[in-house]
């Protein structure tokens, strides 16, 4: 494939782009804007009922013709202080620095019109979904939790639903690396487990909408017991953050366009590998051995029994 940097040759016309263009031709984007977008989602739950309007208009994306304060509140029929709340409930200092990043976010979500095979709208999807896990990371927050994991004499892991199968995923990749780590699908065994935590302990929850309360007294219980908590969950509530120590966001799958193409369990399992890649940085030789070590028990067991 040829053609100047920042431009795709495709069937004899130049096309401007960012990101990098693999050997593949598939374009490698540059995560370098972080999103609006996932950020009103996640605090979207905790919102009042104007809030969750005012949020609606924005979360479907639509280009407002003059985006000052007052054009907007007369726009929304909201009064401007509201407009200002609902901006910091969004995690931004105030009305300009929110709508400054909403519209970054429009001119970079905008759709090649000269795509619309299904395949790349599942492509599409993932990327967004993949843009929107950037603009809600927090790495001195992924750094403080992959040492809560190495410091934790036991690890137990708990989802339901596909929460719980992306729990069996975790449990399975760190295990690899010598953690000793168990996870549990089943709302009966996480009540009787949580019961049994100790200080040493680390439980895990994973829950997209962080509102089962069969779950939610898992947690609470655990560390009432003394264990360290962690959820992991699209929901930003105020009031899950009195029930774990950490609470880290990933995307809802919610108010995506073509939410309905992606596994409800993927945003958990890539929150997994970054977690994991952040602990493997942790004395790296040493796990890599250890990772090395349950590879060869693992193919000498094949091999025996084949």
């Amino acid at each position: 494939m040829s053609g100047a940097p920042g431009e795709l040759p495709v069937n004899g016309a130049v096309y401007p782009v960012s990101g990098t263009i693999l050997a593949t031709g598939v374009i490698s984007m540059q995560y370098k804007e972080k999103s609006a977008i996932p950020l009103i989602e996640a605090a979207y739950s905790g919102m009042t009922q104007t809030e969750k309007l005012i949020a609606k208009w924005f979360l479907e994306e639509n280009e407002p013709a003059d985006s000052s304060l007052k054009a907007m509140a007369r726009l929304l029929a909201v009064s401007e202080a509201t407009l200002v709340r609902f901006a910091k409930k969004c995690g931004f200092k105030g009305y300009r620095e929110f709508m400054y990043q909403y519209e970054r976010s429009l001119n970079a979500s905008k759709p090649d019109p000269r795509v619309n095979e299904s395949t790349l709208q599942v492509l599409d999807a993932y990327q967004d979904l993949l843009t929107k896990s950037y603009s809600l990371i927090d790495e001195e927050q992924i750094c403080r939790v992959a040492q809560m994991i190495s410091d934790a004499g036991r690890v137990y892991v708990s989802g339901l639903g596909s929460s719980g199968i992306a729990a069996k995923e975790m449990a399975s990749r760190f295990m690899r690396v010598g953690v000793g780590i168990e996870a549990c699908s089943d709302v009966d065994t996480m009540r009787m487990l949580s019961v049994f935590r100790s200080p040493d302990d680390l439980v895990i929850g994973l829950s997209l909408s962080g509102s089962r309360k069969e779950f939610l007294e898992h947690l609470t219980v655990a560390r009432e017991r003394g264990a360290k908590t962690l959820l992991i969950t699209s929901s930003s509530k105020e009031d899950l953050s009195h029930l774990a120590d950490e609470v880290v966001l990933v995307p809802s799958l919610v108010h995506m366009n073509h939410g309905h193409f992606i596994s409800p369990q993927f945003p958990l399992l890539v929150m997994t590998d970054i977690l994991y890649a952040a602990y493997m940085r942790q004395n790296r030789d040493f796990k890599k051995s250890l990772h090395e070590q349950t590879l060869e028990a693992l193919h000498k067991n094949r091999r025996e029994t084949s």
